[in-house]
């Protein structure tokens, strides 16, 4: 200690004062930056620098707001009021390979053509993003998957929920938009294992697919709309139970003859058979 406190020609005294400050001061940062990240973390993620501070001025603590915006960035801290929500990345499939394989087309059975997409509920904890599979002509909802990331693995785990309880193969067609999820060469390498046409929106156009634009503004309006989640989970409960318990099995549509999609498919199934026989 002797030869720094030579170096820095100052006392003995002097430095062991100023080492000891400097930890004091070290000690008050880290409990500074701990009770920022518990107010953040507090909120859902939803406070920006001004209600943090805010909120530890009510406590008892001096708050400057530019220490605190700086103490956020520091720590990657972001309000969920200050992203950019993610939107699909089409750009790099933009040219005439990806065709729509479903404009125009009429289709009279189910599994003919399925049609997926994904949308997001806000939760107090941050975003759950929901992906669907749903029957083109049944509307039946066959698969669904629900995660934090809106990631390609969600839409394979949707898929592979669809897959596994119904006979989607050979000649099915899968369509969507142009996002990078379902462009990703996993998932389109899965789809072509199985046989299975894929189908794209054109570029700009969602109302290419308005099947699964119009599920979701039904799921928001009679489930989503009026209630508020606390947790993930508990919109993934509310929307799983919502899609499997009402939706599939009760709820009536007019364009299927004021039946339920579940009914509606197995009704046609069965028309199927006899058709056959």
């Amino acid at each position: 200690m002797a030869k720094w406190a030579d170096f820095l020609q100052v006392s003995r005294s002097g430095y062991y004062e100023w080492l000891s400050k400097r930890n004091e001061t070290a000690a008050k940062k880290k409990a500074y930056l701990e009770k920022v990240k518990k107010t953040f973390n507090d909120s859902g993620g939803t406070y920006g620098p001004d209600r943090i501070c805010g909120v530890m001025r009510n406590e008892g603590h001096k708050a400057s707001y530019h220490k605190v915006a700086g103490f956020m960035v520091e720590m990657g801290l972001c309000s969920i009021h200050n992203r950019h929500r993610s939107r699909p990345d089409s750009r790099k499939a933009r040219d005439d390979s990806y065709k729509n394989l479903v404009r125009g087309e009429t289709f009279t059975l189910p599994y003919q053509a399925v049609c997926s997409d994904i949308s997001y509920v806000r939760t107090d904890e941050g975003f759950l993003y929901l992906c669907i599979i749903k029957d083109i002509m049944t509307g039946d909802i066959l698969g669904q998957a629900r995660g934090s990331r809106m990631k390609k693995e969600l839409v394979i785990k949707a898929f592979l929920n669809a897959h596994a309880r119904h006979p989607l193969g050979k000649d099915t067609i899968f369509h969507s938009d142009r996002g990078s999820q379902y462009t990703s060469k996993k998932f389109m390498e899965l789809l072509q294992s199985l046989g299975i046409k894929q189908s794209f929106s054109r570029v700009g156009m969602p109302s290419d697919n308005t099947w699964a634009e119009s599920f979701f503004s039904t799921l928001k309006k009679e489930r989503i709309h009026w209630s508020s989640f606390a947790t993930r989970s508990d919109a993934d409960f509310a929307i799983f139970t919502w899609i499997e318990s009402f939706y599939n099995t009760k709820r009536t549509q007019k364009r299927l003859g004021y039946v339920s999609p579940a009914e509606y498919r197995k009704t046609l199934l069965s028309e199927k058979e006899k058709s056959v026989a």
